[in-house]
């Protein structure tokens, strides 16, 4: 797709500004107020994920615009291509398809060279044990209503890799919503709770699972695909062990 050179970059999702921003930071020129790495990102910010100020992205001039398929909506993405901007949009619902759609990502759209950091986070991954004890959990992102991970996620492919099957990986919805009585009932092992999009804490969430033993864990190390895919395994395998 880099058949021009790309210098300026926006980026609309949290794990691909952190995977620009540690491959070629000067390209960076917009992100969201939700991009948090790397602490010190200093660029335009552009509202959030599902309410992108599209005005101001457009008059940074970007020569890119990278979005993800599950993070973004198909409205702004159309309304940024019918202003003549160019947007890559990443799919991601694997750990294996975060390697190469980040790697597609920044060789094809943006022009750059694969980066070590996402050769050592394939490296982390390949270390895994392939025969690990299972343990079935379910994952809650959101309470007031209850909301869990469900079919075809990414966050679900990273906790099968470090041997938690999530109960509901089979259900029709993707983030269903499921009222705590039907939480318990389906009689998990564990319980395991990320700092975000919920911040779930050890005062916030375990209380409504006892005595289920519930593991609270790094939001981003579960959740995003970029930088921190390198420690991931070693920061997650740590509480859910």
């Amino acid at each position: 797709m880099a058949t021009t050179e790309v210098r300026r970059v926006v980026s609309i999702v949290p794990s691909l500004t952190e995977s620009i921003a540690a491959t070629a930071p000067e390209m960076l020129v917009g992100a969201t107020d939700w991009c948090t790495h790397p602490a010190d990102l200093d660029v335009t910010r552009i509202r959030g994920t599902k309410n992108p100020d599209l005005e101001k992205i457009i008059a940074l001039r970007p020569d890119l615009v990278v979005a993800n398929e599950e993070e973004n909506r198909v409205p702004d993405l159309d309304a940024l291509r019918a202003a003549g901007l160019k947007v890559w949009v990443t799919r991601i619902r694997t750990v294996p398809e975060a390697f190469q759609g980040l790697r597609e990502m920044l060789t094809d759209a943006c022009g750059l060279g694969s980066p070590q950091w996402l050769a050592d986070a394939e490296k982390a991954w390949a270390a895994l044990p392939n025969q690990r004890a299972r343990r079935r959990a379910i994952v809650p992102v959101w309470r007031r209503p209850w909301m869990v991970v469900g079919r075809d996620t990414f966050t679900g492919d990273v906790l099968a890799r470090l041997g938690i099957d999530n109960v509901f990986a089979t259900h029709p919805e993707r983030y269903p919503r499921v009222p705590l009585e039907e939480l318990i009932a389906a009689g998990p092992d564990l319980v395991v709770l990320p700092d975000e999009p919920y911040a779930f804490s050890s005062t916030d969430g375990p209380e409504a699972f006892a005595p289920v033993p519930s593991a609270l864990v790094s939001g981003r190390h579960l959740t995003w695909y970029g930088p921190s895919l390198v420690q991931a395994p070693t920061i997650l395998g740590e509480p859910l062990s």
